[in-house]
């Protein structure tokens, strides 16, 4: 289903952006929805609100590839196997020295972690090992961002694990990307974009 764009922007830019949409955030939103009605228009437009609902949080309203908030001493702390969190950071394959602050979020949905890069980078054919940014291009953190969601190649759920043709479930979708951290937050991102 095409997207009726102007409609659209005009929708959530005053439910989402205080009639503020920036030239930055619509450039975005049109990579996004792309993205989508290049790849996924035949699926459930909830997904689409959903994956929207959590770009908008993760990338704090810009709708652009960002770096995850934080210093390098953070990142080593949070995810390093010599930080302060070492079995996260074996969760996450950060093995190495120096990988908490190498492998720390980045593109629409905040990619962490050496095994998820390594994974991606098979994945995309892309060097994302050596050059982690290459996370934060724009067509390549849309390909994560939505098929990381739809496959469930984040936490092993999927969207279709929680809106479904008998279940519409906004708050457990978070399950998705992150546990169950700014659930009900996203949840209201994700309904003002349905």
């Amino acid at each position: 289903m095409k997207i009726q764009k102007e409609t659209f922007f005009a929708q959530i830019g005053s439910a989402l952006f205080k009639n503020r949409l920036s030239d930055t955030q619509r450039q975005g939103l049109n990579t996004l929805l792309g993205y989508w009605e290049q790849h996924f228009s035949k699926q459930d437009l909830r997904w689409l609100a959903y994956v929207l609902g959590t770009v908008h949080h993760e990338v704090r309203k810009s709708m652009q590839p960002i770096h995850e908030d934080g210093a390098d001493q953070y990142f080593f702390d949070k995810y390093d196997i010599q930080g302060h969190n070492p079995e996260t950071a074996k969760e996450l394959g950060n093995i190495y020295p120096g990988d908490g602050v190498k492998f720390h979020g980045r593109g629409f949905v905040q990619l962490t972690g050496r095994s998820n890069y390594a994974y991606w980078a098979k994945r995309l054919n892309l060097d994302l090992l050596n050059d982690p940014d290459n996370a934060l291009q724009p067509e390549v953190a849309s390909t994560i961002l939505f098929h990381g969601m739809i496959e469930g190649r984040f936490t092993g759920k999927a969207l279709s694990d929680y809106i479904n043709e008998t279940e519409e479930d906004w708050i457990n979708a978070r399950r998705i990307v992150n546990r169950l951290d700014k659930a009900e937050e996203i949840k209201t991102y994700a309904q003002q974009y349905w």
